[in-house]
């Protein structure tokens, strides 16, 4: 049976910053009670992910970014067939597009989290920089695990779009 939340950190330990996702997941295991959270991670979104959303009530993609402007962004996705779709690794939204033609009806709700990635190089470790907001994403996802309403989400996705991570978690 399914846990009606799913966190879902993608990304390669191997490969510097892009063991952010993967990263944070171990915070969530470390710190949290899991009995509606289940926590699912991979190299990458691939199509059959789409099955994993099934029976959920609300999901979390957390994942590097390079073009993060901020030490991190969260956002509410929608479902969507970009260039992705037909590439072996998927973006969030359109696996949620996936997930809507498999099961004809939408997806849950579905959020992003990216947190800023500088270095991505093969064998390389987290990166001084890259640590700082991977502290300050645990941080804010702290808040998110502890209500974990739709509600609640949704105005932290808003007021992050509106006046930023930096003005509302002090990030770098």
């Amino acid at each position: 049976m399914s846990k009606p939340v799913l966190v879902f950190g993608y990304g390669n330990l191997s490969r510097g910053d892009d063991a952010l996702g993967p990263l944070l997941l171990e915070f969530i295991e470390a710190k949290f009670d899991l009995t509606s959270i289940e926590i699912l991670t991979d190299f990458q979104l691939q199509i059959e992910h789409a099955l994993d959303m099934e029976n959920r009530s609300l999901v979390l993609f957390v994942d590097a970014s390079v073009s993060c402007r901020e030490a991190f962004d969260f956002a509410r996705l929608q479902p969507a067939m970009d260039k992705s779709y037909t590439t072996h690794a998927m973006s969030p939204s359109a696996l949620m597009q996936v997930y809507r033609q498999i099961n004809k009806q939408s997806p849950p709700p579905c959020f992003l989290l990216s947190i800023k990635a500088e270095n991505m190089e093969l064998g390389e470790g987290l990166s001084p920089q890259a640590l700082i907001h991977l502290n300050q994403a645990c941080q804010f996802v702290g808040g998110m695990m502890h209500n974990l309403s739709l509600d609640f989400w949704i105005r932290q996705a808003d007021e992050m779009r509106q006046i930023g991570c930096e003005r509302l978690y002090a990030c770098s």
